[in-house]
């Protein structure tokens, strides 16, 4: 097993030495590809040359059979295939077996948003009290700007831009890309910015003993803001940056546009919106064509 297993140790390294990947990442690689070096020592494989499109069938097939899900399935075939195409770079391998395998279609589960009026509920909380200058701006700039709570926890006051209403994101793989920031986030940091008087290197929402807050107490921090606010959906801060894609989509129409705020790589991920601005309208059209067929009958 030392060549399948070589090959598997230094993906992963280079995942996370060249590509930066995040330790969640590098986790689900991890998962992944250590699953396809059972199935590859189960069946005495032990060079990639070895390897043909039935290994692959067969692994993806066997994963099925013990209760994966489609979507788990599909990861796994992306995770062999990411690994392929580093080992054909490097020279030691010379095909992609898993070239022309179709994964088992998962079923399309659209994200949950908050309607417009929700979300201006919650992000405007009252400013009194310790935090509160703190979680109004780190409400505001979530919704205004459509961040990832990573890239949130990230920021330093050097990275905004308040005097052009900008912001430069560090975000998934290194990648930098400035947004805008919203007039009311903007008033809301420049206020936190004034109570907190901290240098330009420090971090724009800190945690406990001045480091930088942590993606967990964010988590928490607005599940109870929310629930102060009288929104008692689920909320967590990934649904503001899919509220943020849906209203912008919902109010342009510009589908790249979104893509580049939200700092997608495959505009196929952006389009997920398109599907929750479909439902909304045929949630409209059901409501008030007179011969809508799911329109109630009207006793």
């Amino acid at each position: 097993m030392s060549g399948i297993a070589a090959g598997i140790d230094r993906f992963l390294d280079h995942l996370a030495v060249e590509r930066q990947a995040s330790p969640h990442t590098l986790s689900n690689y991890r998962r992944d590809l250590l699953a396809w070096q059972d199935y590859c020592r189960q069946q005495n494989i032990e060079d990639p040359e070895q390897l043909q499109f039935a290994h692959i069938q067969q692994f993806m097939a066997q994963e099925h059979r013990r209760g994966l899900s489609a979507k788990s399935v599909q990861r796994r075939l992306s995770a062999l295939r990411s690994q392929f195409k580093f080992l054909m770079k490097r020279g030691e391998l010379r095909n992609d077996p898993s070239a022309g395998l179709r994964a088992p279609k998962a079923p399309r589960k659209l994200p949950q948003v908050l309607d417009v009026d929700e979300a201006v509920r919650l992000v405007e909380l009252p400013t009194a009290g310790g935090l509160g200058l703190r979680d109004r701006a780190l409400l505001e700039l979530l919704y205004s700007s459509g961040l990832r709570v990573s890239e949130l926890c990230a920021l330093r006051w050097r990275d905004l831009d308040l005097d052009d209403s900008l912001v430069t994101v560090f975000g998934k793989g290194s990648k930098t890309r400035i947004v805008p920031v919203g007039s009311h986030a903007r008033a809301a940091l420049t206020a936190w910015q004034a109570e907190s008087a901290a240098a330009s290197d420090a971090p724009v929402f800190p945690g406990r003993g001045g480091a930088a807050i942590s993606t967990r107490a964010v988590q928490l921090r607005l599940r109870q803001l929310a629930q102060q606010q009288g929104i008692w959906k689920r909320v967590y801060p990934h649904l503001l940056r899919h509220s943020f894609a849906s209203h912008m989509l919902e109010s342009s129409g510009d589908l790249r546009s979104v893509q580049e705020l939200l700092g997608h790589a495959d505009i196929a991920t952006t389009q997920i919106y398109t599907h929750l601005d479909f439902q909304r309208l045929a949630t409209v059209y059901d409501a008030a064509h007179p011969r809508a067929k799911r329109k109630k009958e009207t006793p």
